[in-house]
């Protein structure tokens, strides 16, 4: 009886030491954009201007989604052990706003609003040795009484150093640095007065 008793202990304590964290062996990898890039404005704005950015519900999730387009590239999924800091509409947000200068919608006396619109911000798998991250959405130039000014649809796409977490991250992370890029491009398109008087 002793014996087994001195079995059934050493089995217990054997558990609580291989067990690890819970959960599995490996800890939660979190990931941001990394370090806030410098402006990409020349000058400071002589108008300001405001940033909306909506997504759908779904963008409330911290999770980093991907697609396997070779399998059904309809589903959405998640990977396990790895999540944003914060809602990807939220981060794309305060990216644009630190490159861009834009105020939060709402605030200040702004004379434009910039609403973008994602509908799809995912890695991309095309099979399992080619990823990429793809963007997309519609960006919406709108003056103060919330006329439409302008418009312009987007689709962004890198490709991923390597297929797993840490490469979505790093090519989900490329296409906002392109996309805030594109942004100015597209105001300085739409030229200098538009959001003027």
């Amino acid at each position: 009886m002793r014996w087994l008793l001195s079995l059934l202990l050493c089995g217990l304590l054997s558990a609580c030491f291989t067990a690890g964290k819970r959960g599995g062996d490996s800890a939660l990898a979190v990931y941001d954009f990394g370090p806030a890039p410098m402006s990409l404005l020349a000058a400071p704005r002589k108008q300001p201007m405001a940033l909306e950015v909506r997504a759908p519900l779904w963008f409330d999730s911290l999770g980093i989604d991907y697609r396997l387009a070779y399998v059904d590239v309809a589903r959405l999924r998640e990977y396990a052990r790895a999540r944003w800091a914060g809602p990807p509409a939220q981060m794309i947000q305060q990216r644009l706003m630190q490159q861009l200068d834009y105020s939060i919608s709402g605030q200040g006396q702004a004379r434009c609003l910039v609403r973008l619109e994602i509908t799809e911000f995912s890695q991309l798998f095309a099979s399992p040795e080619s990823s990429k991250g793809v963007l997309q959405g519609r960006v919406v130039l709108l003056d103060q009484s919330r006329r439409q000014l302008a418009a312009l649809d987007l689709r962004i796409e890198k490709m991923a150093v390597s297929h797993d977490a840490r490469g979505g991250v790093s090519a989900l992370t490329a296409t906002v640095e392109q996309l805030a890029a594109d942004l100015l491009a597209w105001e300085t398109s739409q030229g200098a007065g538009i959001c003027a008087g």
